[in-house]
């Protein structure tokens, strides 16, 4: 009786796992090339789940033969994409800093201060803002600060005349950790020519991390916000703030949920 009663929930048992386990798998390339061949994966898959269920052995061979191929055929393809999903699996923060929404909006109100103030003198900037990922290797390629966040200090770094105007400048919670870090650039190649080296920085850091990187233009003094690898237009200082508090704001809600 229990060997009849598992025979017959087994396979209603494992299709539940390797859906669950499918996924996860689409959440994790959520946003990237990869992410539309692995929605195509997935109805293969089921109809590979149902050919084993109904019997239909000769199905069941070919779409196996399919799978061993194909996921090769993806790891050469998609490592780029694979690359980058790992890095940030593996940035996962432990200890990360939780403020209260107050707390983000004081950081918020010292950062546009900061880069309006910097673009209206035309000087150059990128802002790094460390979110759930782990900014570790790109803060211990810069030089420690490990200051109280405020606007005059970053003005302070961005001066022509600073030995730290070059790199970016990384945040974590009401904090300033490194400046002049070097940030990767980004690898999208449908970017256009003329975008310059640090707004590819900026896009860099948001495609290997869950970061939010605010900069200013040297050359225009425009100012821009670039998270998950993509730019959000910038109009000014409402909608800067509004942005920013979108972002970032929800990394408190644990903060005040702990406190209850």
């Amino acid at each position: 009786m229990n060997f009849f009663f598992w025979s017959t929930i087994k396979p209603f048992l494992e299709i539940i796992i390797l859906a669950f386990v499918f996924y996860r798998i689409l959440l994790f390339f959520q946003g990237t090339r990869a992410f539309q061949v692995l929605k195509g994966m997935a109805y293969i898959l089921l109809a590979f789940l149902l050919s084993q269920f109904l019997g239909l052995d000769t199905l069941n061979w070919l779409l196996t033969k399919f799978f061993a191929i194909s996921i090769l055929a993806i790891v050469i393809i998609f490592q780029q994409e694979l690359r980058h999903g790992f890095a940030r699996l593996g940035q996962g923060n432990l200890f990360r800093v939780f403020l209260e929404e107050a707390e983000v909006v004081a950081v918020i109100e010292e950062i546009a201060d900061a880069v309006f103030k910097l673009s209206d003198k035309k000087t150059g900037c990128i802002i790094g803002i460390e979110r759930e990922s782990q900014l570790k290797t790109y803060i211990e390629s810069g030089i420690p600060i490990d200051g109280l966040l405020s606007s005059e200090m970053i003005q302070t770094i961005f001066r022509r005349d600073s030995p730290m105007h070059d790199g970016g400048v990384i945040v974590r919670g009401q904090r300033i950790v490194a400046a002049a870090c070097l940030f990767p650039l980004s690898e999208n190649q449908n970017l256009s020519k003329i975008i310059g080296t640090r707004h590819r920085a900026a896009l860099g850091l948001t495609e290997q991390a869950d970061a939010v990187a605010v900069l200013v233009s040297e050359e225009t003094g425009e100012i821009s916000i670039a998270s998950d690898g993509k730019f959000i237009p910038v109009t000014g200082p409402d909608r800067l703030r509004t942005i920013l508090k979108d972002l970032l704001v929800a990394y408190a809600a644990p903060q005040r949920g702990h406190k209850k």
